[in-house]
Formats: C-alpha cells, sequence, structure tokens
C-alpha cells in the first residue's frame, strides 16, 4: 500500500485537465480543511473531492468488490474511510462550504461530467467539452 498515491492520482488528473479546459482555477490540497479536498473554489466556498471507487466504498462493480485474501481487514479498513467520508463532508458543511464527490466510475462519460461540474461550480458553458483531449482511460 506504500505505492498507493493520494495526490495526483489518475482520476484527479483528469478531473482537473477538464475543469481547467473549462476555464476554471482552483487550489489543491488544502491542509487547513478537513479531509484535505482535492480542489479548492475558496472564492466560491466549493470544494470537490475525486474518490476511488474501491477505496472509498463506492456502490459500483469496483466499489463493490472484495479482495480475496484479509477479507475482515479490507472491509473495515474501506469502512473507516467511508466514516471518514462522511466525517469530512458533515464538517465541511458546517462551515457553510458546498462539496461534490466525483466518484472514479463516473469518469468514463466525459460530457456528462463537465455538465455536472459546471452545474456544481455555477457557471460556464460546457460546449467545447467534447472535443477535449482524452487523457489516460481509467481501467475498470
Amino acid at each position: 500500500m506504500s505505492r498507493v498515491k493520494s495526490k495526483d492520482t489518475t482520476p484527479e488528473m483528469i478531473v482537473r485537465r477538464l475543469l481547467h479546459a473549462m476555464g476554471y482555477r482552483y487550489r489543491l490540497h488544502s491542509k487547513s480543511m478537513p479531509g484535505k479536498p482535492d480542489l479548492v473554489f475558496a472564492g466560491r466556498k466549493k470544494v470537490i473531492f475525486i474518490h476511488g471507487c474501491f477505496w472509498h466504498g463506492h456502490d459500483c462493480k469496483r466499489g463493490a468488490r472484495i479482495p480475496a485474501t484479509r477479507q475482515d481487514y479490507w472491509l473495515a479498513k474501506v469502512g473507516r474511510n467511508r466514516e471518514r467520508d462522511v466525517r469530512n463532508v458533515a464538517s465541511l458543511e458546517q462551515a457553510g462550504w458546498s462539496v461534490l464527490t466525483v466518484w472514479e466510475c463516473e469518469l468514463k462519460d466525459r460530457v456528462s461530467l463537465a455538465e455536472r461540474l459546471a452545474s456544481f461550480l455555477g457557471g460556464h458553458q460546457v460546449s467545447g467539452c467534447r472535443s477535449l483531449p482524452r487523457p489516460a482511460e481509467v481501467h475498470e
């Protein structure tokens, strides 16, 4: 697990490139905020977390997968991650921040993702997103 990155992951880079191409600017991994959100839009008082489906226990095919060995350990670990995520989101919302979670499995449909991000951030048109370059694909 020492090789598992918490910053600059493939899903995070995909979302960052997409948002940058849409004209949004942001700060990365604010250590002063609960959960160190991946993207912080301080002027809008909004944050985005980009979660891997397996590590954060998403309800998709990849998130529901349990390794064959040490199942008790992995179920407990993912459970703790989910509890921590709920606490962090609650703390941020209580402080007046809006929170969006983007899941790894949602990266397949870039147009839909771009529309969801624009809607959350309240603003820019998403017209040019169909022609955006497709960074490295996320494996299922």
